[in-house]
């Protein structure tokens, strides 16, 4: 028997966990942690309670322990300040930086931090203002230009993907959003007219029904999950077990309402990863964007759409990140702790996302100065950016040619850990953009050997010294880097810098869901 002085109601354990960890833990919060078998739930809805002791230790990295955990792990010289430990996902996915996934980018607060005017007891003096330009060559999703817009800077991006250039300019665009909603609206309601008919609706709703019963019959939500974690169930072999036992269902309803699983083929990334039924709504949904007639708002649509078709992918959810093989039947699924199904509409996704874009840009409109922000398409070892910002943005280039660039925040892939074109496959089939993989710096498919780390080398040094045509005398960079090959002291040397500081901070808020031990340093590089 638990004994009454140990039992907290949610709303109580809230407020403990927010007095214990010094930051706000709200009833959402806990809820998420009896949800997900983290803390074991006592009583029914209505009456639910938690056990004190349960919430002692989940909580006990916190109160500093958190710190020296990763301290012990990673070292003493981490800049625990720059570990942003404080933020919520939320916080460090604001307004537009979540329009779209993406691998590799780092969080708002980090760009705040270098590029704002406070002070602090490691950053000593402030190195950008108000009107400063500031250039960022690996711009991927548009992180610098987002935050530079926000604290009154320009900023420009640089990025060889194409679609990238999107992501990074629709974050930064001003857009007449009534038009967007109007647009958004028009397209709900002729896919729905177009799924109306299908068989697909009827059998997903059947299967859903299935699935709730099959669930709460042998995975309860709560009971399972911390059953779970108490190593009393072998969730390998349980999970193996009940999905055999669900498949006889899968398969009868597949087969009376003539489900299509798979595409007569499957030569690209959208044949693959996608079955025929949301191939054909992607399609459908494609179309209809095209007749879109503001430029503007069919950009920022099409990537709700790009949005919307990552989330279908024929997959389980906890390849979301890293594909491994596609999936069309019902599966057990360990993030969830239950037997999941693949998509068969996209209808779902499609609304979420665009309500949550219009949201998201009018955040962001309130947030927004009065300043430039562009992300140029091509190869930061080579490109004239003052001639390609004209062709973009002419009274942007005349202010860039005056004032000169102040200086460089940014991230630079890290040698053999991304395909960054390959993460998108599915925009550059569906948009049609050109693939420049062979132009990426330390791609993947390159690995991480001698000659790839050479390579890299050259890449990176060659970006600093066509980039420094552009910057003034007195210029600030400032690279994000994970160089566990001590790389950078020799791309310093190789474009004429000297680093003349450097910041170990862990890496704590990541979008993908990776837990172990890991720091980057941010290398502050000056004119020799």
């Amino acid at each position: 028997m638990i004994a009454t002085a140990e039992l907290l109601t949610i709303k109580e354990a809230s407020e403990w966990a927010t007095q214990h960890t010094r930051k706000t833990v709200t009833t959402a919060n806990i809820s998420y942690l009896i949800q997900y078998g983290r803390i074991k739930k006592i009583g029914d809805n209505g009456s639910t309670q938690v056990v004190l002791q349960d919430l002692i230790n989940y909580y006990k990295s916190y109160n500093g322990q958190r710190e020296n955990f990763w301290k012990d792990q990673l070292g003493s010289d981490l800049n625990w300040a720059l570990s942003f430990d404080q933020y919520k996902e939320a916080e460090t996915t604001k307004h537009v930086h979540r329009l779209h996934p993406y691998k590799g980018k780092f969080i708002p607060q980090l760009v705040e931090y270098f590029l704002d005017n406070h002070t602090d007891n490691f950053k000593t003096e402030t190195y950008f203002k108000n009107g400063d330009i500031v250039l960022d060559p690996f711009s991927g999703s548009g992180t610098t230009m987002v935050q530079s817009c926000e604290l009154g800077m320009n900023a420009i991006g640089i990025d060889v993907s194409a679609f990238n250039a999107l992501i990074g300019n629709c974050k930064v665009t001003k857009y007449d959003l009534a038009d967007i909603q109007n647009e958004i609206n028009r397209i709900s309601k002729a896919l729905k007219s177009f799924i109306e008919n299908s068989h697909t609706t009827e059998f997903e709703a059947r299967l859903l029904q299935e699935l709730y019963e099959f669930n709460n019959k042998y995975f309860p939500a709560t009971t399972y999950k911390y059953n779970l974690r108490q190593g009393k169930i072998n969730e390998k072999e349980y999970g193996a077990e009940k999905e055999k036992e669900f498949l006889p269902v899968y398969n009868k309803l597949v087969k009376q309402y003539n489900i299509k699983l798979r595409q007569d083929k499957a030569d690209n990334f959208l044949d693959k990863w996608y079955s025929q039924h949301i191939r054909e709504e992607i399609e459908f949904v494609f179309n209809e964007i095209k007749k879109i007639k503001n430029a503007d708002t069919k950009k920022i649509i099409s990537v709700i759409l790009s949005r919307t078709i990552r989330s279908c992918r024929a997959t389980t959810h906890a390849d979301l990140a890293t594909l491994v093989e596609p999936i069309t039947t019902t599966y057990y699924c360990a993030k969830h702790g239950k037997m999941c199904k693949p998509l068969f509409s996209i209808l779902k996704w499609w609304e979420t996302y665009g309500k949550d874009t219009v949201k998201r840009l009018a955040q962001f409109d309130n947030l927004r100065t009065h300043t430039f922000q562009t992300c140029l398409t091509g190869d930061s070892r080579t490109i004239d950016i003052f001639a390609e910002l004209k062709k973009k943005n002419p009274a942007f280039a005349e202010l860039a040619e005056k004032k000169k660039i102040k200086g460089i925040f940014s991230s630079p892939p890290y040698v053999g850990l991304i395909d960054y074109h390959e993460q998108h496959a599915y925009a550059y089939d569906l948009f049609g953009f050109e693939r420049k993989d062979d132009l990426e710096i330390g791609p993947l498919f390159k690995g991480q050997g001698k000659e790839a780390k050479q390579s890299y080398i050259q890449g990176i040094s060659s970006v600093l010294n066509n980039s420094k045509k552009y910057l003034a005398d007195d210029y600030d960079i400032f690279l994000v880097a994970n160089d566990k090959y001590n790389m950078y002291p020799t791309i310093a040397e190789n474009a004429g810098m000297k680093i003349v500081n450097q910041f170990k901070r862990p890496v704590l808020n990541r979008t993908e869901k990776d837990k172990g031990a890991y720091s980057e340093i941010i290398f502050h590089l000056k004119s020799k």
